[in-house]
């Protein structure tokens, strides 16, 4: 399953981050950040719950990037 997301973020390498913070995030099989279009696109791993995944790909994030939003 993917689903794409709006997101918020300042620059083109907290982008990059962001999108390798989703990447290692469980229940991601892949994630691309789009900086141009404020976008996060997700696809997710066979059964798992995008809701409760989604949660930790903004976790991670956070980590790497804490004024950036992703808006679920």
């Amino acid at each position: 399953m993917k689903k794409t997301y709006k997101i918020d973020v300042d620059c083109a390498n907290c982008a990059n981050k962001m999108e390798q913070a989703a990447k290692k995030t469980e229940g991601v099989k892949d994630a691309t950040v789009n900086f141009m279009a404020l976008k996060m696109k997700v696809e997710f791993e066979d059964g798992a719950e995008p809701a409760a995944v989604m949660q930790e790909v903004r976790k991670n994030c956070k980590i790497v990037e804490d004024d950036c939003e992703i808006f679920l």
